[in-house]
């Protein structure tokens, strides 16, 4: 008599990886226990730790990727919306297009516009600048940062960023990166800032120092929280690639496997800056070189 085994309900992370990235090409395992993290999921494990994803699972996971790639929606908004249908006995809420984006939201690939000029009392016709050389005017200029600066520690290992032990409230990283409340929220909404948890307060560190001193610079051109989404789905791709190339001995118990894992992901990610930097300017060649 042949005894056939049960057939196995659930998928593991990666085949639901396999499963999704037809149609969510952007989507890595770094980005799923993210939004696992953020709350968003929460799969069933079995005894040695791994995830078990079933049906409802993964039609929950469909439906926030959609809104994330078509809809921009923030996390705390699906979050919200998520926990309304759980509560309702619905595995996903309703699709509601006209509620989800209004109407003047932009597409994050359409031209961006600079801020308008303050129309002159001088009759000579002027030629408008381009956007991206035009100086910021004077009644946008963002105040000097009230908080120290942190120091530049310089390593070969990108992901180094050196010991710091800052840690910012919302506002005392708005003193120190000279944005206001409404741009840090804009920031956390598309996922570009994330904080720490303590005592029902969130702490940010001194990456998320940089990313926001950062995004003052991009936002002196008028570029907004939402266009900076693009740099987020590409770390977030970069870190699965690597992460697929490490896995062999990120599988090990061993010690030894995972400090070489640490040594080759910073050789790894310097490679990876490298070639960035090194695309970009041929990219940008035209708009710099002088001939």
């Amino acid at each position: 008599m042949t005894h056939t085994a049960p057939q196995r309900t659930h998928l593991s992370i990666g085949e639901v990886l396999n499963l999704l990235q037809e149609d969510f090409p952007d989507v890595t395992i770094s980005k799923i226990r993210f939004l696992e993290s953020q709350g968003l999921l929460d799969p069933e494990r079995t005894p040695s730790g791994y995830r078990k994803f079933y049906d409802g699972d993964i039609e929950r996971l469909r439906w926030i990727l959609r809104h994330q790639r078509d809809h921009f929606l923030p996390l705390k908004v699906m979050k919200d919306r998520l926990e309304e249908a759980t509560a309702a006995g619905q595995v996903v809420p309703p699709d509601e297009p006209a509620a989800v984006v209004p109407s003047d939201t932009p597409s994050l690939f359409e031209e961006i516009k600079p801020p308008a000029v303050a129309p002159s009392d001088d009759p000579t016709p002027t030629v408008a600048p381009a956007p991206l050389r035009r100086e910021p005017e004077p009644t946008r200029a963002r105040p000097t940062p009230a908080m120290p600066e942190l120091p530049i520690r310089p390593s070969v290992n990108p992901l180094d960023g050196g010991a710091t032990s800052v840690s910012f409230t919302l506002e005392e990283l708005a003193a120190a990166s000279g944005l206001s409340p409404d741009d840090l929220s804009n920031l956390v909404e598309y996922g570009l800032l994330t904080g720490r948890a303590v005592a029902g307060e969130s702490f940010y560190d001194g990456d998320a120092l940089v990313v926001a001193r950062t995004a003052a610079g991009f936002m002196r051109f008028g570029i907004e929280a939402r266009h900076l989404r693009m740099y987020k789905v590409s770390a977030e791709r970069e870190a699965g690639f690597m992460e697929q190339i490490l896995m062999p001995l990120l599988k090990q118990r061993n010690p030894t496997a995972r400090q070489q894992a640490a040594a080759n992901l910073g050789e790894l990610a310097g490679l990876g800056d490298q070639m960035r930097s090194a695309l970009l300017r041929t990219a940008l060649r035209d708009y710099t070189d002088p001939r």
